[in-house]
C-alpha cells in the first residue's frame, strides 16, 4: 500500500467520534483517550501508543500501522479494510465482533488476540508468535496464518472456508470441530492425531 501527500500531525486532538484524513501519526500517544466510533482513513500511524485508548466502534481503512503499542488494546466492533500492519506489540487485543476485510499482519509478539464473532475475509498474518488466537463463533474466509507461532488457537463455533494454517505451529488448539474448511500439511495432521482421536472417542493402543 502506498499513501501519497499526508500530512504530519505530531499534537492529534483525539476526540470521540471524529475523523482523521490523511494524516501521518508519528510517536504519538493515544492513551487512555475516548476513540469510539473514530474513523481513520488514508492514515499512517507509526509507533502509535494506543493503551487502554477506547477505540469500540471505530474504522480503520486504507491505514498502515508501523509498530503500534498498547499492553491493552480495546477496539471492539471495529471495522478495518485495505489495513497494513506490522510488527505490533499488543498485550490483549479485545477486537471482538469486528469486520476485517483485506488486512495485513507482518511480524509481531502479541499476548492474547479475541477475534471472537468477528467476519474476517482475505486476511494474511504471518511471521507472528501470538500466546492466545481467539477465533470462536468468527466466519473466515480466505484466511492464511504463515509462519506464526501460536500457543492456543480456540475455533469453537467457528465456520471457515479457505482457511491455511500450513507453516504454522500450535501448542493447542481448542473447538476441534471448528476446524472444517481448513487446509494443513502432513506434520500439522501428525501432531493433531491424539487430539483428533481424544475428540472423536477413539482409543490408540
Amino acid at each position: 500500500m502506498r499513501l501519497d501527500e499526508l500530512r504530519d500531525d505530531d499534537a492529534p486532538d483525539f476526540q470521540r467520534g471524529e475523523r482523521y484524513d490523511g494524516v501521518r501519526l508519528t510517536r504519538v500517544s493515544a492513551d487512555g483517550e475516548e476513540l469510539s466510533g473514530a474513523d481513520f482513513i488514508e492514515c499512517e500511524l507509526n509507533g502509535v501508543s494506543f493503551n487502554e485508548a477506547q477505540l469500540r466502534g471505530a474504522t480503520f481503512r486504507e491505514c498502515i500501522f508501523s509498530e503500534p503499542y498498547a499492553p491493552v488494546f480495546m477496539a471492539a466492533r471495529t471495522s478495518w479494510q485495505d489495513v497494513e500492519i506490522s510488527n505490533p506489540r499488543w498485550g490483549s487485543a479485545e477486537l471482538y465482533e469486528g469486520n476485517w476485510r483485506s488486512v495485513r499482519i507482518d511480524g509481531g509478539k502479541l499476548d492474547y488476540v479475541n477475534l471472537r464473532g468477528s467476519k474476517l475475509m482475505d486476511i494474511q498474518i504471518s511471521d507472528c508468535i501470538i500466546n492466545e488466537l481467539d477465533l470462536g463463533g468468527c466466519t473466515g474466509t480466505r484466511l492464511a496464518l504463515k509462519n506464526c507461532t501460536i500457543g492456543t488457537l480456540d475455533v469453537t463455533g467457528a465456520k471457515l472456508k479457505d482457511v491455511d494454517l500450513r507453516t504454522s505451529e500450535f501448542r493447542g488448539i481448542n473447538g476441534l470441530a471448528g476446524l472444517a474448511g481448513v487446509v494443513i500439511d502432513d506434520y500439522q495432521l501428525s501432531l493433531m492425531a491424539p487430539l483428533l482421536a481424544g475428540h472423536l472417542g477413539i482409543r490408540v493402543l
